[in-house]
C-alpha cells in the first residue's frame, strides 16, 4: 500500500488521506473543498433554479417529448443554436433530460430535451427505465410540451399515449410533424387525416410542419409558444364564465336534474374553474361543459380543469 507522499509525484496537489468506510478525514476534506468555492459562484442561480432571480418571474419551461429517434435532439440543438444533445440514428441516444435557457422576444425560455419514450414492455434496461422516469418528471413540471412526431411514420399508437400523458399533466401541447419535407402530397393528406382522428382529444393544439434537420418551419415555433403562454396564464371574468355555462345548459340540460348554479375561475396555470352544482354532475356532461368553455372562451389547446362542489358541501 503506497503512502500519501507517493501521490505527490503525480503533480495534482496535496493528497488527502480519508476512509470512505469509516469517515476518517472526510471532515478536513470538506473544509478544504468549501474554501475553494467563491461567493460569486454560490450566489449565481443554477440551470435548474425555477426563478431567474430572487423574487423574479419563474422561467417558462418547454419540454420536448416524443418517441425515440423522431428528431427531438436535432430540434433541441437547432432551437438553442448549439450541439448540446448527441444526435445519432440509433434510438435511445439521449439518456437524460438536458435543459438550456434561451433568450427570446417574450423573455427567457427553458427548453428541455427528454429521452425518447417507448412502451413499457419494450424497456429492458435499468438506464432506459430511469431516463423515462426523468422524462415524465420533465413533462409534469413543464408549462408547454412539444410533441415531436415523425411524419414519415404517421401518428402511431405510442404518439397517442404520449399525447394522453401530456394532456393528463395539465400543460398545453404543440405538435411538431418533423421530416415533413420528405412526404409527397398524398402522404401529407394522410398524416393530416390521422391527426384529426387520433389526436382529436388535444383540442385545437397548434400543429407545425417542420424539418428539424434543415430548420424549415422552425421559426413558427416561438410565436405558437407565445399564444400558449398567454392562454395558460389567462383569467376570465366570473360574469363571462357564468354566461357561457348558462347558455350551454340551456342548449343541452344535464340528465337527472343536475344543474350548475354558479361558477368561478379559482386558479390559472392551467385555468381552473370551480362549479357549484345542486347535485352530482355526470362525467360526460362535465366534458360537454369543458368543451363549451374552451370554445366560447377561446382557450385553444390549453387544458382547463373543472372542479365540482355540491351546494352545501
Amino acid at each position: 500500500m503506497p503512502s500519501g507522499a507517493a501521490f505527490v509525484s503525480l503533480g495534482l496537489g496535496d493528497p488527502w488521506a480519508v476512509s470512505a468506510l469509516h469517515g476518517r478525514g472526510t471532515g478536513d476534506l470538506l473544509d478544504a473543498l468549501v474554501q475553494t468555492f467563491s461567493t460569486d459562484d454560490a450566489a449565481a442561480p443554477g440551470p435548474h433554479d425555477d426563478a431567474a432571480a430572487p423574487g423574479g418571474p419563474r422561467l417558462f419551461s418547454v419540454a420536448i417529448v416524443g418517441r425515440p429517434n423522431v428528431g427531438k435532439s436535432t430540434l433541441f440543438n437547432r432551437l438553442i443554436g448549439d450541439d448540446r444533445s448527441v444526435v445519432h440514428d440509433l434510438p435511445g441516444t439521449t439518456r437524460d433530460a438536458i435543459d438550456t435557457i434561451v433568450d427570446t422576444d417574450d423573455g427567457p425560455v427553458r427548453f428541455v430535451d427528454t429521452a425518447g419514450m417507448r412502451r413499457r414492455s419494450r424497456v429492458d434496461e435499468n438506464t432506459e427505465y430511469y431516463s423515462i422516469v426523468r422524462a415524465l418528471k420533465a413533462i409534469d413540471s413543464a408549462d408547454v410540451a412539444l410533441l415531436v412526431i415523425d411524419a414519415t411514420e404517421g401518428v402511431t399508437h405510442q404518439d397517442q399515449r404520449l399525447a394522453e400523458r401530456v394532456d393528463a399533466a395539465g400543460c398545453p401541447v404543440v405538435v411538431l410533424l418533423n421530416k415533413w419535407e420528405i412526404l409527397d402530397a398524398e402522404r401529407r393528406a394522410d398524416v393530416t387525416y390521422q391527426m384529426s382522428q387520433r389526436l382529436h382529444f388535444i383540442g385545437d393544439a397548434p400543429v407545425l410542419k417542420v424539418s428539424a434537420l434543415t430548420g424549415k418551419g422552425v421559426h413558427k415555433l416561438l410565436p405558437a409558444l407565445a399564444g400558449s403562454i398567454d392562454d395558460y396564464h389567462r383569467r376570465v371574468p366570473t360574469r363571462k364564465v357564468n354566461e357561457v355555462l348558462r347558455l350551454a345548459q340551456a342548449a343541452q340540460p344535464a340528465p337527472h336534474g343536475a344543474r350548475v348554479l354558479y361558477a368561478t375561475q379559482g386558479a390559472v396555470d392551467p385555468p381552473t374553474f370551480t362549479l357549484f352544482a345542486n347535485k352530482t354532475v355526470p362525467p360526460t356532461y362535465l366534458r360537454y361543459l369543458e368543451r363549451r368553455l374552451r370554445e366560447e372562451l377561446d382557450f385553444g389547446s390549453t387544458p382547463i380543469k373543472l372542479r365540482v362542489r355540491r351546494r352545501g358541501d
